[in-house]
């Protein structure tokens, strides 16, 4: 009997033994599923004119979706105005400065804004200068503009749950004036070989790295093929993804490497349109790990007179 109890036991420490070193070779922490992180993307929010005026009474355009917003871990969106309270309008069709009592709501609901669009310099650099000082006060991070070229162009990183997200934003409608100089303010333009330099130089500093564009014709729901170009360059320069605005139409999607391209979310919070092409938009919701993105799909906005999205029927 003694001689089963010895073999037992040295049959334990054995097994022991083995599993002691299978686990060293595992490492101390145990394996975990990866972190996923879940962004929200919006299209063009502009707060002058009918949102503006809304926020004035004490209103919230954002409210009919601000449950949902929550839900992501980062919510991100096209900023299509200046938000100021100095400059003069520029000669062009349509100018949009927002009074910056907008401020404290846009960053009640939104986490990242691109500030690289064809409206952010309508009235003027100085404006221009005013809003990004207005949104550094404010701890609102902007994307695709800046102070000087080079923080034009540098990406805004962003960490949730260990997961370093790098944000880019360019512009690809005139006027290019617009632009940022090596000592002035503006926006990032878009040029393929800067593009593709600045998407390198993001995959160095985060896991995931994905350009927010404005690009694309007005009004067409289908992307054209300057779009599709830049957007494949983009995923072989090493973005997890494109996602565009600009049209004030939703546009066609397609996957390329195994990466999505949204090339237009069309308006989110926007007034002055009668189309109901123009008035449904979409929120991207898009799960990123270190990996890349692991699904995305995206929800229907119906924006009504005043400017305000409501969410659609596919709402989950």
């Amino acid at each position: 009997m003694s001689g089963v109890y010895r073999s037992l036991c040295t049959w334990l420490a054995a097994a022991c033994l083995v599993a002691t070193a299978l686990h060293a070779r595992a490492g101390d922490e145990p394996v975990r599923p990866p972190q996923t992180v879940r962004l929200a993307w919006m299209g063009d929010v502009m707060l002058a004119d009918g949102p503006g005026r809304l926020i004035a009474k004490g209103g919230d355009p954002f409210k009919p979706f601000a449950a949902r917003l929550k839900q992501a871990d980062v919510r991100i969106a096209n900023l299509e105005c200046v938000i100021a309270s100095t400059g003069k309008a520029i000669d062009k069709p349509w100018t949009f400065r927002a009074h910056p009592r907008v401020l404290p709501l846009l960053k009640r609901h939104v986490d990242v804004v691109s500030v690289a669009n064809n409206h952010s310099g309508d009235f003027g650099k100085p404006a221009f200068a005013e809003m990004l000082r207005r949104l550094q006060r404010a701890q609102l991070p902007y994307a695709g503009g800046g102070h000087t070229l080079r923080e034009a162009h540098s990406p805004v990183i962003i960490e949730r749950k260990g997961v370093k997200i790098a944000l880019l934003a360019y512009d690809e409608f005139f006027p290019r004036v617009f632009e940022a100089g090596d000592a002035l303010p503006g926006v990032a333009w878009s040029e393929d070989e800067q593009v593709a330099f600045d998407i390198r130089q993001a995959r160095t500093q985060a896991d995931i790295v994905i350009p927010f564009m404005h690009w694309g014709q007005e009004h067409e729901p289908q992307a054209n093929a300057r779009q599709r170009e830049l957007a494949r360059l983009m995923i072989d320069a090493g973005a997890d993804a494109v996602v565009g605005a600009h049209p004030h139409v939703v546009q066609d999607t397609e996957v390329y490497r195994g990466k999505p391209i949204i090339y237009s979310l069309g308006n989110f919070v926007f007034d002055g349109f009668s189309s109901t092409e123009n008035n449904t938009g979409w929120v991207l919701w898009m799960d990123v790990t270190r990996q890349g993105v692991s699904a995305w799909h995206v929800e229907e906005a119906h924006i009504d007179r005043q400017g305000t999205p409501h969410p659609g029927k596919n709402a989950r």
